[in-house]
């Protein structure tokens, strides 16, 4: 068999029981004749942990998303620990395993420390041939090593970026995402209890799941499999090491035969409103407003302009996350005397409700039947925005989970 790679995420390395169970499941897979590189994360609640102690020593010298080398140094050793425990836990059940780091295995990031970015692994670090000689290489997620020598991590849901970068550099066969759930499904499942595992879904389309509110895959992880090619499988970790456990394949459109209009639902509560009221309406005031925003590290998702009544005048409507509105409102009040707008409202009781789908490519209609099932509903929309293989909605907060399920209905994705 060819090399694999394995990724397990904080819930299925919780505690020692919890390690043991995923021993298991390796060890099954290593005797099959597979060439294995297991990437872990931090045992549930340890990062959120070492981040807590980080900032209590640096107080004042850590400022909101400020990081430095130290701090990754901390919050680092959560995946340390966690790869250890698994290569003993191996070597217990007769596997020859071992642990690999960041610096060990090479991975080189950039400098931006509490987020950094992966430029490439050294192709000597010895990973290929140790697996490909039967050793399972039990690697830390989450972190890479700077050109000066220095620990770096790379974020929230690093691990999994980690497991494709990992997947790429090797030419691996699959990079399989174990985690609480067995599989992407169209949508969430304690919304509406009929939705259904998806056999296969896209990059553009898992992408834009995970973009929107879905919670299986990180981001960048998503980009980075597309960006290589590598096929990712999110299967379940708590499923017996012999079970048949199929999960959801992400792979490229072309594997994909029969293509749905609509593959998935999403939502996301963290949302804010900010509406600018009398903007100047003339060229250079959008460029000026969002250079402001994006110098602040403020992510601004739909955007609306539109006439106002004032002569000269446009109103503008753009989306934030909640937890940077307050950003957001402070940095537009202290330029307001610049004249760029006239009044300001933040409103944060909205959420953002979207359908994604790779057929909405080829088919028409999608729009009308999104509308009239929220019209059906009575659910007012206050925004709307498309790209090739999605339309997302704002609408009041309170009307999420009714709108979730009308529209999984509406586009024929309820369980039979």
């Amino acid at each position: 068999m060819g090399r694999s790679v394995l990724k397990f995420g904080g819930t299925s390395v919780a505690d020692l029981d919890r390690i043991a169970h995923v021993a298991d499941i390796v060890a099954h897979r290593a005797r099959s004749g597979e060439a294995l590189a297991v990437v872990v994360s931090a045992m549930a609640g340890d990062t959120n942990r070492l981040v807590s102690l980080a900032r209590g020593a640096a107080g004042d010298a850590v400022k909101g998303d400020q990081f430095d080398d130290e701090y990754d140094v901390v919050v680092a050793s959560g995946e340390q620990v966690t790869s250890g425990l698994l290569a003993l836990a191996l070597r217990r059940r007769g596997i020859a395993a071992r642990s690999w780091l960041g610096w060990q295995m090479r991975m080189h990031t950039r400098e931006g420390h509490g987020a950094a970015r992966i430029d490439g692994f050294d192709q000597e670090s010895g990973l290929a041939d140790a697996i490909d000689g039967g050793e399972v290489a039990v690697i830390a997620g989450f972190q890479g090593v700077t050109d000066e020598g220095r620990v770096s991590t790379l974020g929230r849901g690093g691990s999994d970026t980690t497991a494709v970068a990992v997947a790429a550099a090797l030419s691996a066969d699959l990079c399989d995402i174990y985690t609480d759930v067995d599989g992407v499904y169209t949508t969430d499942p304690r919304i509406v209890p009929q939705a259904r595992r998806l056999t296969k879904v896209s990059y553009e389309e898992m992408l834009e799941m995970a973009s929107l509110g879905a919670k299986v895959l990180q981001t960048r992880s998503v980009e980075l499999a597309m960006n290589n090619k590598v096929s990712v499988r999110v299967l379940s970790s708590f499923a017996a090491p012999e079970d048949d456990n199929p999960g959801t394949l992400v792979c490229s459109e072309e594997e994909i035969v029969e293509k749905q209009i609509v593959n998935g639902v999403t939502y996301s509560r963290d949302e804010a409103k900010v509406t600018l009221y009398g903007m100047e309406d003339k060229p250079g005031i959008s460029a000026r407003l969002f250079s402001l925003m994006a110098r602040a590290g403020v992510n601004v998702d739909m955007i609306v302009q539109a006439n106002a009544r004032g002569q000269g005048r446009a109103n503008m409507v753009f989306t934030c996350t909640s937890a940077d509105s307050d950003k957001a409102r402070a940095i537009l009040e202290h330029h307001r005397d610049e004249g760029l707008f006239e009044n300001l409202d933040v409103t944060r009781d909205v959420a953002k409700v979207s359908v994604i789908g790779v057929g909405m490519k080829s088919h028409t209609g999608v729009a009308e039947t999104m509308f009239e099932a929220l019209f059906s509903k009575n659910i007012n929309i206050d925004v709307i925005s498309t790209s090739e293989i999605k339309i997302s909605v704002l609408i009041n907060a309170d009307y999420t989970e009714l709108a979730v399920r009308a529209l999984h209905t509406a586009f024929d994705l309820d369980a039979s």
